[in-house]
């Protein structure tokens, strides 16, 4: 008589041929999807990309999957979060500069109903969806999270805090205000940890409904002002003496060695504004270290949530069928000019106002020029890693094509078999701007004709190779060749003019059809790299 152990895998054995012959076996469950959106992170601030703050967490997606090395976003905060959201142009969804209503179709602040939310064009597809930390795409005119297609949310309407006794802390649970701290609120939080914990909740409840999730993770980390546990500060204090100088030439030289950038791009130089790390007094330096200390505590500790994250999935059975993506909504911030802002005692608490600025914004966009607000490549470029273990085979690649955050949503729909919709709530809807990053992941090409992008006047556009930009509305136009010369540092336009005249037609043929034009009646400058914004994103 045969055990009853083999008796019961004979049974499951012809079980599973009658199922396989007869019912070509159950689907696989469809994929999960998640983004993890930093903000105010630069090109080169996490291991994989180059920096020396320890990122184990998100190198390890890395490994596991694949990096961007041409990957860009909007520039600014709420540009960036607008099309992420929506795969428009953020200037077509009313989101053309932050969240005030400037009477003009593409800068009303807010998201407009000829948009559709990724959460509203995956829900119908039966999937869960989750939104988890800051907002900031028009919460001030009732345009949030409950109300745009999330079933779950925890969020801020915008940022600027990291505990709950920081100033401008007000919280929503799934519509209601929860304030700062009480009820379902832990009596204290760090903001990094509180978004993770709710997201793992949330995820939970996805899993008890048996339905895949999307999970629309905003960190605050590392945005002004930089707050972050003492004990996390310690780790950081007195490595950054050796100033940005020589860790920008030991971030240049592992970014090449990585490929992740081309060795014949220099290095673009220091500006001007930002001095010399040797020429500091000793008190000088201390000064910087501590404020680049509490930036990499921040941007370590957002490490660890992620981490955090990835293995509450492992543990759930669901890592491998999930789509991550993680990128940064803008380049490094130089608000607060060259010197940088250190106030509060002790710096970095709940009560402190803290700002890196231009010198160490420098080194957080290594190797490129300029910071946030800024099209040239320091404001716009980011880390973009994509982790799916059950369907990107590639294991540590580095992926060349130019990608666009345009891109995110119909690379969502592609994975969800969920359909873009033509009309929402009884309004048309604008097309899709972006394409699916499917065939990158395969490594296939990218087929576009060109990416845009405006910003308070900055603007530029790419097509292929060719990378068209300008800074401020009355700037001239720079022309570079991104393969030889991404650090942007010899500009072709007095040699290629007839290139320009046509990039720039494209490029204002591209502003009537986005809504960047007619600009609103008081034109937003950019501002010097150094100024600091009323209204911060």
């Amino acid at each position: 008589m045969k055990p009853r152990s083999a008796i019961i895998l004979s049974v499951a054995l012809l079980a599973g041929f009658f199922i396989g012959n007869f019912a070509c076996a159950q689907s696989p469950a469809k994929p999960n999807v998640v983004v993890i959106l930093v903000d105010d992170m630069g090109f080169s601030d996490i291991g994989c990309y180059g920096s020396e703050i320890p990122t184990p967490n998100v190198d390890k997606l890395a490994a596991g999957g694949l990096r961007f090395t041409q990957f860009y976003n909007g520039a600014r905060c709420c540009p960036t979060r607008a099309s992420l959201l929506t795969g428009l142009y953020a200037h077509q969804t009313g989101v053309g500069h932050m969240v005030e209503d400037n009477n003009v179709a593409g800068y009303r602040g807010r998201l407009n109903e000829q948009c559709v939310t990724m959460a509203e064009a995956l829900q119908p597809a039966g999937y869960f969806t989750i939104m988890c930390g800051k907002w900031h795409v028009g919460q001030n005119f009732g345009v949030a999270p409950w109300n745009r297609g999330f079933e779950r949310s925890l969020n801020a309407a915008a940022g600027g805090f990291y505990f709950p006794d920081s100033p401008r802390t007000e919280l929503f649970l799934n519509g209601e205000n929860v304030g700062r701290r009480g009820g379902p609120l832990p009596e204290q939080w760090y903001a990094t940890d509180l978004w993770t914990d709710f997201a793992i909740k949330f995820v939970d409840e996805a899993l008890a409904a048996k339905k895949p999730f999307y999970l629309h993770l905003c960190h605050n980390a590392p945005h002004f002002p930089l707050q972050a546990p003492a004990e996390d500060i310690a780790k950081f204090r007195g490595k950054y003496k050796v100033g940005w100088d020589k860790l920008r030439e030991q971030r240049h030289a592992k970014q090449i060695e990585m490929g992740i950038v081309d060795q014949a791009w220099p290095l673009a130089p220091r500006p001007n504004s930002v001095k010399a790390w040797d020429s500091l007094s000793a008190d000088e330096q201390d000064k910087f270290d501590q404020m680049m200390a509490i930036y990499a505590a921040c941007v370590n500790h957002m490490d660890a949530a992620v981490g955090r994250l990835v293995e509450a999935l492992r543990q759930r059975g669901v890592l491998d069928n999930t789509l991550i993506l993680f990128l940064s909504d803008n380049g490094g911030n130089a608000e607060s000019g060259p010197n940088g802002r250190l106030n509060g005692n002790p710096p970095g608490s709940p009560k402190s106002d803290v700002y890196c600025g231009e010198s160490w914004a420098m080194l957080e966009n290594t190797p490129f020029r300029r910071y946030k607000h800024f099209d040239h490549e320091g404001g716009i470029a980011t880390p973009f890693i994509a982790h799916w273990p059950a369907h990107i085979s590639a294991r540590g690649e580095l992926r060349q094509q130019v990608g666009h955050i345009i891109d995110v949503m119909p690379t969502f729909l592609d994975v969800a078999g969920a359909s873009y919709p033509k009309d929402h709530n009884g309004q048309a809807i604008l097309p899709l701007e972006g394409k699916s990053l499917l065939p990158a992941f395969a490594n296939q090409p990218l087929e576009r004709d060109a990416l845009y992008w405006e910003h308070e006047g900055n603007a530029a556009m790419r097509a292929g190779d060719w990378k068209l930009v300008r800074l401020g509305g009355n700037g001239p136009w720079e022309l570079y060749n991104l393969k030889t010369d991404r650090t942007e540092l010899h500009d072709l336009a007095a040699t290629e003019p007839a290139r320009v005249r046509e990039l720039a037609a494209k490029w204002d043929d591209w502003t009537v059809r986005a809504k960047v034009k007619p600009l609103p009646n008081e034109a937003k400058k950019a501002p010097a790299a150094g100024a600091s914004k009323k209204n911060p994103s």
